[in-house]
């Protein structure tokens, strides 16, 4: 795990030196700070924008799926800070497999939740085809 963040953080650094270059090049008196506020702010704005138009999709499918891609995604930043911290503070190891395990228990768990959710659909819906109900006046 610490050898993937420190590869992630190298790429990030990486990619962060060549452009602040290039920028150098085109705008020298932007300063690092000027950076940060175009880059972040123009992938942000791009990054709303597909978010935005996958979001509409899936809403029309169903707002379980929003409600899911959010879970999701805000998991997947709760484990990764659990074992940032584990790293910083020295009370546990900070280990990938541990993030994995977490995401297995939650995407377990709503698999549960799910078939029983289908189930009860399977239910209602053999209950209507059989048992329909019918009009008193």
């Amino acid at each position: 795990m610490v050898t993937i963040i420190k590869q992630l953080a190298g790429l990030i650094n990486d990619a962060h030196d060549s452009l602040n270059s290039i920028i150098r090049i085109f705008f020298p008196s932007m300063n690092d700070k000027d950076m940060h506020f175009w880059i972040i702010g123009i992938f942000g704005i791009i990054f709303y924008f597909v978010v935005n138009m996958a979001f509409k999709r899936l809403a029309k499918l169903s707002v379980e799926l929003i409600s899911l891609v959010y879970t999701v995604t805000v998991l997947l930043v709760v484990v990764f800070a659990i074992e940032i911290q584990q790293k910083i503070t020295n009370r546990g190891a900070m280990e990938f497999e541990d993030i994995v395990a977490g995401m297995k228990g939650f995407l377990v768990l709503f698999t549960v939740y799910g078939l029983f959710k289908l189930a009860i659909y399977g239910i209602k819906l053999i209950i209507s085809r059989y048992f329909p109900k019918t009009e008193e006046q």
